[in-house]
C-alpha cells in the first residue's frame, strides 16, 4: 500500500473547509439588504423605526402625526383633514387613545398627506414609489417583500408576505366622505404626492390575498395612510451633467438616473 502524502491531505482538507465557508457566507442575491434605524418626530416626540432599501430611507411605520381629527362624514379635496379608523369625533386625545391609531396610524386626505411628514422627510412621489418597487423586482412580487408577516393585523392568508425589507406594511384601510371606513385588515393604501388629474392622485395598495403592489389613482378627498421617505438631498448631490446631454423626464442624481414616467 502506498504511503499517503500528508501535505496533500492537509491541503485538501483546508481547501474544502474554505469552500464550505465561502458558500455559507455567500450573499443570497434574491434577498434585499437593508439597514434599520429610528427617527424621533420633534413635533410630538413619536419615535419611528426606519429602514434603508436600496438608496432610499423610509419610515417603517405608518405616520401618526395628528394635529386635529374629524369624523368620516367630513371631507374635502382642498382642506386638510385627518382621520383615525372607526373614530367619529373631534377630540385628538380620544382619537390617540384608540388601538387603530397606535397600530395603523392616521388616515390623511391628499392635501393633509402633502404636508404631514416632518422636516427632512416628505410624502413620496409616484416616481419614488416606482424606484422602491423596481428595486424589489417589480409590482408582481414587491408587496410580499413589504408586507408585515402573519395574520395578527392582516386577514388570513396574507399571501406571499415575508417582510424581508423590514418595511412592515399594514392593512390600515381607508376613509371615504360618505361616512365609511373600509378594508382594515384586508388592504393598505398609501398616498403619493403625484396628481393623476385635478381631482385624483396616485397611490400604492397592498392586499391580503396577493403579493403584488397596485398602482392606481383615487379621489384626493379620501383618507389613506402615509409613509414618509427621507429627503433625497440628504443622500445625494446633484450631478453637473451638461444640459445638452440631459434627457427629458430624467432626474440626474450622482451616477444614478431616475425616470419620471
Amino acid at each position: 500500500m502506498k504511503k499517503i502524502n500528508r501535505k496533500f491531505v492537509y491541503s485538501f482538507i483546508i481547501m474544502s473547509f474554505a469552500l464550505i465557508l465561502t458558500n455559507a457566507c455567500k450573499k443570497d442575491d434574491n434577498k434585499v439588504v437593508y439597514n434599520r434605524g429610528s427617527f424621533t418626530d420633534p413635533r410630538d416626540s413619536i419615535v419611528y423605526q426606519t429602514v434603508t432599501i436600496g438608496t432610499q430611507v423610509w419610515m417603517a411605520e405608518n405616520l401618526r402625526y395628528l394635529p386635529s381629527v374629524v369624523g368620516p362624514y367630513t371631507g374635502s379635496d382642498t382642506i386638510p383633514y385627518y382621520y383615525v379608523y372607526d373614530y367619529n369625533g373631534i377630540n385628538v386625545s380620544e382619537a390617540k387613545a384608540k388601538a387603530n391609531y397606535t397600530i395603523y396610524g392616521v388616515l390623511y386626505n391628499w392635501v393633509a398627506a402633502k404636508i404631514a411628514c416632518p422636516s427632512g422627510w416628505h410624502l413620496p412621489s409616484d416616481l419614488e414609489w416606482k424606484q422602491l418597487i423596481n428595486y424589489l423586482n417589480g409590482e408582481n412580487v414587491a408587496g410580499g417583500k413589504l408586507k408585515e408577516t402573519g395574520i395578527t393585523h392582516w386577514i388570513s392568508p396574507n399571501i406571499d408576505a415575508t417582510n424581508e425589507t423590514g418595511f412592515a406594511a399594514l392593512p390600515g384601510g381607508y376613509q371615504y366622505s360618505n361616512g365609511s371606513f373600509l378594508n382594515r385588515g384586508f388592504k393598505g393604501y398609501w398616498w403619493s404626492s403625484t396628481e393623476s388629474n385635478t381631482t385624483d392622485a396616485w397611490y400604492r395598495g397592498m392586499d391580503y390575498f396577493f403579493g403584488s403592489v397596485d398602482r392606481k389613482s383615487f379621489g384626493k378627498i379620501a383618507g389613506f395612510s402615509v409613509r414618509c421617505v427621507k429627503d433625497w438631498k440628504d443622500n445625494y448631490k446633484q450631478t453637473k451633467t451638461p444640459d445638452s446631454k440631459k434627457l427629458p423626464g430624467v432626474y440626474y442624481l450622482n451616477k444614478q438616473t431616475y425616470i419620471s414616467k
